[in-house]
């Protein structure tokens, strides 16, 4: 029971799908035949029919043929084949054949959408074919204006254009028969053909109206105006050389008649049509010409320089040679009685190996003045370096004049320094001489005597010939610390001596009570007489400060007074 029961199920189960996909199959049919149906609504006829605006004729008769023929085709063989195709696939679906059915419809869609592309084409065509019409008759609108404009320009101003009128006129009939040719290739119903032939016309015509526009401008430059500027400049060369100007080495006369034969070639190649290079040319000469303009006014310029700055150079010159002779004469005299060292030697030679120099600049400038061959623009820069050098000169002389008078200078300073430390060593021998003390301790007149000895090195130093002053500097220099040191050394001497004193004053009146203090002092009495100042110093102010702390700084502040 259950096996005739799973059976039945089976079957309603079969029968249910099979009813599914054939109602599946139904919809893609209806689907198609719909599809079919909105392509024989559309009036593709009446799309056609707009080119018979155009002429039928041709190259468009051709076209209007073939889409109307692939239309019928698409209506008279495709589509009822794709009636054909729906219905077998419907008895397919009928009879179950579903996988025959879904090939069939396969097929149906294929042949649609190979219909859909080929319609589109044939619209596209058509689009396209109206749009060149279109857009060539309003590009003609505008060249037949423009041609008879040009045309009448030409003839309105043909002195502007010498020679190459007739080129000109020979390009705008050419463009004439060109648009000629246009209207031919319409009536033929040649529209494709029409729209190239417009695109060359338009583009012919153009370059004719820059040319036509621009032509007058570059002739009259290359013809009138820059020949005639180079003739004046030429003129001007020629002047200059006449009036003493030194342009020679410019050679701006070869090259002025250069550029004169550059624009009668040029004005040649415009006459027969070819402008081009024209503006390069022109652009070039005007540069250049600008260029020489400038090169003359800077001779001219430097002309004046040189005729008003040339005798003050000759009189600087002559001043700082004359300068320097009384300095060379000053060091030839000083050089008897003076040292010189390597390193003024060394300024003073080239000092006079540039003034030598310069002097001999000077004799070959007026040569070349006189021969009159080199430009005034390098003589006057050579007068500028001049004027540089001569300044930097006139300092190193001013400085070396200084230096050698330093030497005098310094001499006299030694010689008085010399005579002040002398009169600071008698100074010294009076206060020694003067001050009670037992005596002078020998270190003293050792430093006297030292002190004395290099005095006496400074005098022999002085007394050479030539003086070097490096030496005597050195010898002052050694007298002047031994004189310094004696001095210190004799002023703390006497300090030593006379606060001795001071101290075993004060400390007397202790020596009764102390024995100890009394034997001390006594020491330091002993010392004191044997000059020995510094020791018996020590000993007395140990003694006193044994028996009264802090005595020596009051007796040292009673001392400080008395010696102020």
């Amino acid at each position: 029971m259950a096996y005739i029961i799973g059976s039945i199920l089976i079957v309603i189960a079969l029968i249910i799908t099979g009813l599914i996909l054939r109602k599946r199959i139904y919809d893609v049919v209806d689907q198609y035949e719909a599809w079919k149906m909105d392509i024989i609504g559309r009036n593709i006829n009446a799309e056609l029919s707009r080119i018979k605006i155009l002429n039928l004729s041709g190259e468009t008769q051709d076209k209007f043929e073939a889409w109307k023929e692939r239309w019928e085709h698409i209506v008279t063989k495709e589509l009822t084949d794709i009636e054909e195709y729906l219905f077998d696939a419907e008895e397919m679906a009928d009879r179950y054949r579903f996988s025959k059915a879904k090939k069939t419809l396969a097929e149906v869609e294929k042949i649609l959408q190979s219909v859909e592309v080929a319609i589109e084409e044939i619209l596209k065509e058509v689009d396209e074919l109206l749009e060149s019409e279109e857009k060539s008759r309003k590009e003609m609108e505008h060249v037949e204006p423009t041609l008879k404009e040009l045309r009448k320009k030409l003839s309105q101003t043909r002195y502007q254009y010498g020679k190459a009128e007739s080129y000109f006129e020979k390009k705008l009939d050419e463009l004439t028969k060109q648009v000629a040719s246009y209207y031919e290739l319409v009536d033929d119903g040649n529209y494709f053909e029409a729209r190239e032939l417009v695109e060359q016309i338009r583009v012919s015509l153009d370059t004719v109206e820059v040319r036509l526009h621009e032509f007058p401008h570059l002739f009259r430059m290359c013809k009138q105006e820059l020949p005639s500027q180079l003739d004046d400049l030429l003129t001007g060369v020629k002047e200059m050389k006449n009036e003493g100007y030194r342009v020679e080495h410019l050679a701006f006369e070869k090259e002025i008649r250069n550029y004169q034969q550059k624009l009668l070639h040029m004005v040649e190649k415009m006459e027969n049509g070819d402008m081009r290079n024209a503006e390069v040319i022109i652009e070039e000469i005007e540069e250049r010409m600008k260029e020489m303009y400038q090169l003359l006014e800077k001779e001219a310029i430097a002309k004046n320089y040189v005729d008003t700055k040339m005798p003050s150079y000759q009189q600087s010159l002559e001043e700082m040679t004359a300068s320097f002779s009384n300095t060379k004469e000053e060091v030839e005299q000083l050089q008897k009685s003076y040292y010189f060292e390597d390193s003024d030697m060394e300024k003073y030679l080239t000092l006079e190996k540039s003034i030598a120099k310069l002097n001999s600049q000077m004799e070959a400038f007026v040569s070349e003045m006189e021969q009159k061959k080199v430009p005034h623009t390098k003589l006057r820069l050579e007068i500028e370096e001049g004027f540089v050098e001569i300044e930097k000169l006139e300092e190193k002389h001013e400085e070396f004049k200084k230096r050698i008078h330093n030497l005098r200078k310094d001499e006299l300073e030694a010689k008085e320094k010399l005579t002040e430390m002398r009169n600071q060593l008698y100074y010294i021998q009076r206060k020694l001489k003067k001050s009670n003390v037992p005596g002078v301790p020998t270190f003293i007149w050792n430093l006297l005597e030292t002190a004395s000895e290099k005095n006496h090195r400074v005098v022999k130093a002085l007394e050479n010939q030539p003086l070097e002053m490096a030496e005597v500097q050195q010898a002052l220099n050694d007298a002047k610390n031994a004189v310094s040191y004696c001095m210190e050394q004799t002023d703390l001497m006497l300090e030593q001596a006379y606060l001795t004193e001071q101290v075993i004053q004060y400390a007397n009146r202790y020596r009764s009570q102390y024995p100890l203090l009394a034997e001390k002092l006594a020491e330091a009495e002993r010392l004191f007489r044997n000059y020995e100042y510094e020791l018996a110093l020590e000993t007395a102010a140990k003694a006193v400060e044994e028996v009264e702390p802090g005595a020596l700084k009051r007796i040292e502040a009673y001392q400080e007074p008395i010696d102020n």
